[in-house]
């Protein structure tokens, strides 16, 4: 196909906190080095900011590097965290309210702010342009384009206006190529194109498996006579029982706000869990509905997130790319923050790129120095110094975890000898249906908790409804013939968003994918224990439209 052709000298896919920090970082570099650079950065998103999702208490160490002047520049940290409370949820009444010195140090959160990351990311976009980065919402990047040598040269983005067989419409306008000296890809947890990469280039090779987490947020109006600006509170334990591990916390930002959330990871084993569920059994625990009663659901949201650390972080650059942010997998789960690291391995990858093109690289290197600099940098010892958190937390489970967890921070600053590695597979954790026992969800009461389908409804989520089913069967029978069968087809539980049915027909079982429905979670793709699903890029502009998460 004869597609448009624009090249650049960077190409940045994703306009989250990873793949704007780059763009700022490089055009930084530029202005100050006085050498022009041809920036863009694409994202699938109807505008920057409508595919982020995030808790999220924001720890500034990377944006008082990237802007130290950010609060004369107006970036939206508008309320600090005034405290933290933390409570081990034993049952659904009962609950302990943990002492600090119980707490592992990279829990406290002196000195961090309660944010919409979406609106940082709003504001971090308006720097990038005016600093010259072009900005292309709604344009998702689709595919790969790869050099001749093998190495990375751009991407294309998606075709439009193909019906639901692939066929062109009247309105069809194929995809432009992009192509890059350098792309950088930061699309968050488990971009399909990262996955790719991660696969092609064997980036994982001698690592721990990537382990996941399904992360819900919702963001109430309260009474203000219940709300405490400032206050982050988190929790461990119930709902979350036996193997399964996790934990939920509910902010309160500024306006009257809190957002609430539950954080399910997914390497849980009994296949009759719903992860949508359990979120909605914990706003019901007196801790939690104390805030929320009375008040007003909002927004609603549901995005996995990458937890496996430092053992599971794959090698980040390749010929003629580098993978940052979430797409690699840089959060730090002991601190239940990865907006900081994210940026921080974009300003890395800015700094690496911006030298090679200075020095007259035409482009389509292994960047070996942003290994350097990542090693020499403080993200590599927050990653390496909490290297055991995840490891411990599925080994000896919460309670155990957590002490150990507590000891090894506190005293010993994360440098106790010991390395655990979990080399499990989320995927495969799944007992058969079988062998354990049912979940019976109490019915929402539509004051605490909710159902599905008006869940998503408060995501604003759209897609184009004749196009080309975005979530690929590697084989259309095994739903059926395998997941059904051993695991009571497990998609109609984990997905957050109601997309996945089994569907009771004359002719037997159907299994029905309602596309329009996706939040772009990614769970699908993580949780199937089948590995049967793959989840692509729709057409432009599809998915959540998140306003302010």
């Amino acid at each position: 196909m004869e597609r448009e052709s624009m090249e650049f000298d960077v190409v940045i896919v994703g306009a989250g906190p990873a793949g704007l920090s780059t763009a700022c970082q490089l055009m930084k570099l530029a202005q100050e080095k006085e050498q022009e650079l041809m920036v863009c950065v694409v994202e699938k998103g109807s505008e920057v900011g409508a595919h982020i999702l995030s808790g999220a208490v924001f720890e500034p160490r990377a944006l008082n590097e990237l802007f130290p002047d950010w609060k004369e520049k107006g970036a939206p940290l508008n309320t600090a965290v005034t405290g933290d409370d933390i409570y081990l949820f034993n049952g659904e009444e009962s609950a302990v309210k943990l002492p600090g010195f119980g707490v592992p140090k990279t829990m406290h959160n002196e000195g961090n702010y309660i944010v919409s990351m979406g609106n940082v990311c709003r504001w971090l976009a308006e720097q990038a342009e005016q600093l010259g980065v072009e900005i292309f919402p709604g344009f998702p990047a689709h595919d790969i384009i790869y050099n001749d040598d093998g190495s990375v040269g751009g991407v294309i983005t998606g075709d439009m206006g193909l019906d639901a067989e692939g066929n062109q419409k009247d309105s069809f306008m194929p995809g432009m190529e992009l192509k890059a000296k350098y792309t950088v890809f930061a699309e968050g947890c488990r971009g399909h194109l990262g996955k790719e990469l991660i696969a092609k280039f064997a980036l994982d090779a001698d690592k721990s498996p990537q382990h996941y987490g399904l992360g819900f947020k919702e963001i109430w109006d309260i009474d203000p006579a219940k709300h405490q600006e400032g206050l982050v509170v988190h929790s461990a334990g119930w709902p979350l029982e036996k193997d399964t591990t996790g934990g939920g916390y509910l902010y309160h930002a500024e306006n009257n706000q809190v957002f609430v959330g539950l954080i399910v990871d997914l390497n849980y084993s009994n296949p009759h869990l719903s992860p949508f569920d359990e979120f909605q059994r914990y706003k019901h625990h007196p801790k939690i509905a104390q805030y929320l009663e009375g008040g007003k659901r909002v927004s609603y949201g549901a995005r996995a997130m990458a937890k496996g650390g430092f053992n599971s972080l794959p090698k980040m650059t390749m010929p003629g790319a580098v993978l940052v942010g979430c797409d690699a997998g840089t959060i730090n789960f002991a601190k239940i923050k990865g907006n900081h690291t994210a940026m921080k391995s974009g300003m890395l990858a800015a700094e690496s790129i911006f030298e090679a093109l200075a020095a007259g690289d035409e482009g389509a290197k292994d960047l070996t120095s942003f290994t350097e600099k990542y090693q020499n940098s403080w993200l590599y010892d927050e990653l390496y110094n909490t290297r055991n958190f995840g490891p411990a937390m599925h080994k000896f489970g919460t309670f155990l975890g957590g002490a150990y967890n507590t000891i090894d921070q506190n005293f010993f600053g994360g440098k106790l000898p010991f390395n655990f590695k979990d080399e499990s597979l989320d995927h495969e954790q799944l007992k058969l249906a079988k062998d354990v026992p049912v979940i019976n969800y109490p019915k929402p009461d539509n004051k605490l908790s909710f159902d599905k389908l008006s869940s998503v409804f408060l995501s604003n989520t759209n897609h184009e409804e004749e196009q080309p089913c975005h979530l690929k069967l590697a084989d259309s029978s095994i739903p059926i013939s395998v997941n059904l069968t051993k695991y009571n087809e497990p998609a109609q539980r984990y997905c957050p968003a109601g997309v996945y049915e089994v569907e009771s027909t004359p002719e037997g079982d159907k299994f029905v994918i309602n596309s329009q429905n996706c939040v772009h979670c990614k769970t699908c793709d993580i949780k199937d224990p089948s590995q049967n699903i793959t989840w692509v890029t729709p057409e432009g502009t599809g998915g959540p439209n998140y306003p302010n998460m």
